[in-house]
């Protein structure tokens, strides 16, 4: 059974930055990752918020920079094992993956969310033919072609922009009463004349081999439309990826995040849970970033008082 000072679950941007920080900090540590480093992030068009980068940067270039300072470190990210068991309630914390078993003093979460389904006929059966989660991955397969996008607030409005670029034609279909985006892509939405449905709800996928149309209702007179396409990416809202979590003691909220504090400490001594998978309320990749590095500051201090 390995023995670290930190075991950091999850190879996002806030694991990662645990990892770099841990590393700083002279901490014995590793990262398990069920799949590969970047988690949602990794998907983002482009990055303009983030300092240090006044032009923008592409999400896979950021994670694979966080990737590298990570090795840099000394840090190991262990990418393809999932962790399966975690048994938290005595001061030397067990971690239980698909390889082997792992015993640290103290744990950080930062597993991050995955995207929620549609939920209507067609969306998963055209999955990988026309319906898409990821717009960096697969926007060259429509290239000069129609394609929708439905989602919610700036993430959906960033992809949006992202593909009008490619895309013959694109329409943005709003799932809530209005668009809800930071004011830079409500303007380059309205500059680029990218027509925007608002207050819609899609109620079925249809095709044959592919996906062909989208029908849509609107929630408030509830008339619908069908919009012909070759493409639909999805931009919804998230869900925590905190089972784990919540089955080893940790409390979570009504709405599945893990309630930490200020520090990113949970209700169990020794064991913090950091970025999209918390109660923090807003879920960026610098905040993420900021509460990785007080959360591993905090474990470097209990250790030296």
């Amino acid at each position: 059974m390995e023995h670290k000072d930190l075991i950091i679950i999850g190879a996002g941007p806030a694991g990662l930055s645990v990892g770099i920080y841990a590393g700083y900090y002279g901490l014995k540590a590793i990262i398990f990752e069920e799949h590969i480093p970047g988690g949602l992030a990794a998907e983002i068009p482009l990055l303009e918020d983030y300092p240090g980068f006044g032009e923008g940067i592409n999400g896979r270039a950021l994670i694979e920079q966080m990737v590298g300072q990570c090795k840099k470190t000394g840090i190991e990210i262990r990418q393809f094992e999932k962790v399966l068991n975690l048994d938290l309630g005595d001061k030397e914390k067990i971690v239980e993956t698909d390889k082997s078993e792992y015993v640290a003093g103290c744990v950080i979460i930062a597993s991050g969310r995955h995207p929620k389904t549609l939920g209507v006929p067609g969306a998963n059966e055209f999955r990988g033919r026309g319906v898409s989660c990821c717009a960096v991955c697969d926007s060259a397969f429509f290239r000069n072609r129609k394609v929708v996008v439905i989602g919610e607030g700036s993430p959906a409005a960033e992809v949006a922009l992202y593909l009008s670029e490619s895309a013959s034609s694109l329409v943005l279909v709003c799932l809530r009463p209005s668009m809800e985006a930071e004011k830079i892509f409500a303007e380059r939405l309205a500059e680029r004349k990218i027509e925007v449905l608002v207050n819609m709800e899609a109620k079925e996928i249809k095709g044959d081999i592919k996906v062909k149309s989208v029908i849509l209702a609107d929630k408030k007179t509830g008339v619908t439309k069908e919009i012909e396409t070759d493409g639909i990416f999805l931009q919804l809202e998230e869900t925590p990826n905190s089972q784990l979590a919540e089955k080893a003691g940790i409390r979570i909220n009504e709405k599945k995040y893990i309630i930490a504090d200020e520090k990113g400490l949970t209700n169990i001594e020794g064991v913090y849970a950091v970025g999209d998978v918390t109660n923090h309320p807003i879920k960026k990749t610098i905040t993420a970033v900021a509460q990785a590095a007080v959360a591993v500051n905090d474990i470097f201090e209990k250790r030296n008082a």
